[in-house]
């Protein structure tokens, strides 16, 4: 399946599928890390901390894996062709639905920095879960095509 990217299509599958990696690694590791914020005291050394933590998180590992997964993604989206491919379009609802909760995770420990517990440790429990469904929905949709 080479289309325009030729010869560099499987190096630019490997590179998506391990950005993919980092990605759903720092996504994981950021649920986590609301969880422990959440149960830090507002103000406190510990909260700053978490705080930090997510920061580096966020430059280090988070962002550019998304930036990066979209990019090689699209480019190998528009390699393979749009047309009839619906578990493709599904894959890319999921993974734009996945970058959303990257998004309110990043905001959700900046809220927390600022002192602000808009949600409890169990509801934040429940949401660190939302990568893992998204990672077995879009690893299905790839491997079996349902449609």
């Amino acid at each position: 399946m080479q289309g325009w990217l030729g010869g560099a299509y499987l190096w630019v599958l490997s590179a998506h599928v391990i950005f993919v990696i980092f990605w759903i690694a720092g996504l994981f590791a950021l649920g986590r890390y609301l969880v422990y914020q959440r149960e830090t005291a507002p103000g406190s050394e510990a909260e700053a901390l978490w705080g930090r933590r997510t920061g580096v998180l966020r430059r280090m590992i988070l962002n550019p894996s998304m930036f990066l997964v979209w990019g090689l993604g699209l480019a190998l989206a528009l390699n393979l062709g749009l047309a009839g491919q619906g578990w493709l379009h599904a894959k890319i609802l999921i993974v734009l639905l996945l970058s959303g909760w990257h998004g309110w995770a990043v905001a959700t420990s900046k809220t927390l920095g600022r002192g602000e517990r808009p949600y409890s440790d169990k509801r934040l429990r429940i949401l660190n879960e939302a990568p893992a469904f998204a990672v077995i929905l879009v690893v299905i949709l790839v491997i079996v095509r349902p449609f």
